[in-house]
């Protein structure tokens, strides 16, 4: 169903500078979701610049794995999940609607792009691509809890949207007991061509915030960085995230330096053109 007959898998893992057990296992997957959160590099420029964004894998494993882009959601999770169907895991993808600054009454679309894995008896919620992602898998129960990374998450079930219960993914906030809801979602299977309409949407609709806007993320192990426009901000675990203003003609840079992410002369022209456009 993920096409992961397209997949060079042996690209993917030297890519993750993974070398371990290929066996779909536990042991496997919590290796694999940590070295890609870790390690594919995640932007919106493709919508930000082009309004068109692909998913097939060819053109998936040329932009992440080849050129140095980055991606979001719906281009991390076809790319993770050809690599489980390979290794022979069981899986559904779901979707989920982002949450943060959001009234529940009035919700947003569902296109953030998430997987469950059906493994050791239970099941396990997978998000690669989320930028600021989990580095581990959390189990599908109330209450569980991920504290792999420096920044710890919380899954609940409860009422999400207009009151129907669901599942939501809680990080650290101001919302009651000091966490706030990053997303909700549902266990309705989706499939390719399902995250082929949410891309749509989010890569060209004139409503995306992806399209008025690039945004950057690099999650590392002891810090996270962000690019909002040109507003370069960095949290460290237990710190005040610290700003600064960046002018257009030092984006190419600071993508390079900073977020790992490589644009080519004709891209990054046109990249600071379009942000020269924004500035007031």
């Amino acid at each position: 169903m993920w096409h992961s007959e397209q997949l060079d898998l042996d690209a993917y893992l030297a890519f993750l500078r993974y070398e371990g057990d290929r066996t779909p296992t536990m042991a496997t997957l919590r290796a694999l979701q940590r070295a890609h959160v870790l390690t594919v590099r995640w932007d919106t420029l493709d919508s930000f610049l082009h309004r068109h964004v692909r998913l097939d894998l060819p053109a998936l494993q040329d932009k992440l794995l080849r050129r140095g882009r980055g991606g979001y959601c719906y281009e991390h999770v076809a790319l993770f999940a050809a690599a489980l169907e390979r290794l022979g895991f069981r899986f559904t993808a779901v979707s989920g609607r982002v949450q943060l600054g959001a009234d529940s009454r009035h919700p947003r679309p569902a296109t953030h792009a998430m997987l469950l894995v059906d493994l050791d008896g239970a099941r396990w919620l997978i998000d690669v691509g989320f930028g600021a992602s989990p580095l581990e898998p959390i189990e599908l129960v109330d209450g569980a809890r991920s504290e792999a990374g420096p920044w710890p998450y919380l899954l609940r079930w409860q009422d999400i949207t207009h009151g129907s219960p669901g599942w939501a993914v809680h990080q650290r906030g101001n919302g009651p007991e000091g966490w706030e809801v990053r997303q909700v979602f549902t266990e309705n299977p989706q499939y390719p061509v399902d995250f082929a309409v949410g891309n749509h949407f989010v890569a060209s609709n004139d409503r995306s915030p992806f399209v008025i806007r690039p945004y950057v993320q690099r999650l590392r192990t002891d810090r996270y960085d962000t690019l909002d426009a040109l507003t370069w901000t960095t949290e460290r675990p237990g710190r005040a995230p610290s700003k600064a203003n960046v002018r257009p003609h030092e984006v190419p840079k600071l993508l390079d330096d900073v977020f790992g992410i490589r644009t080519d002369p004709e891209e990054a022209d046109l990249l600071v053109r379009r942000l020269t456009d924004l500035t007031p």
